[in-house]
């Protein structure tokens, strides 16, 4: 039997609740050790769809160009859409833009056979998915550092959603992850 598509939400998070300082630098969590995956290897194959939020997508494409790496972006074996009202002239390769509503997108991408689908974010597109009753799971790994300001997990709007806790796991290095369902 075939198992309904869950939009899962798969971050990581300051102590503070950013995901980005307000300049949208990340490199706070460059400090993680590059041995071990956070649960990362046994996710992605689960996954054949990846949902971007614009600025995540820009940030991703700046933050290639700054490392100087060649190989493509966006990985080709997944489904990459980006939520955009306006669509770069020249998109990278791999890349679909939408601009329709979050509700009538999901509705159609979850009627199409195939695996979970990675919200990647941003918090604004988290926020409309999660307003859409369109997010099924959250799997936040909670980083031991205070950023002090940033771009919030979630965009602040007056919202109550309560959640189920699935699971929890601690790191040796202070992370913890949190995995969490959004109740109906």
């Amino acid at each position: 039997m075939e198992t309904a598509r869950k939009i899962i939400t798969y971050i990581a998070t300051s102590v503070d609740g950013y995901i980005t300082h307000p300049d949208d630098d990340m490199e706070w969590l460059n400090q993680l050790p590059p041995t071990v995956d956070y649960g990362m290897s046994k996710f992605y194959p689960t996954i054949d769809t990846i949902l971007w939020g614009r600025k995540t997508y820009d940030w991703a494409l700046a933050y290639h160009q700054k490392a100087g790496t060649q190989d493509s972006v966006f990985d080709k074996s997944v489904i990459n859409y980006v939520f955009s009202q306006k669509p770069p002239r020249e998109p990278v390769p791999d890349v679909e833009f939408v601009s329709e509503p979050v509700k009538s997108f999901a509705h159609k991408l979850r009627a199409r056979p195939g695996k979970h689908i990675w919200m990647m974010g941003g918090g604004e597109l988290l926020a409309s998915f999660l307003d859409a009753g369109e997010i099924d799971e959250f799997d936040i790994h909670v980083i031991p550092v205070f950023i002090g300001e940033g771009i919030p997990l979630i965009a602040p709007r007056h919202r109550d959603i309560p959640l189920g806790l699935l699971s929890t796991r601690k790191y040796t290095d202070g992370v913890v992850r949190l995995r969490y369902q959004v109740k109906r």
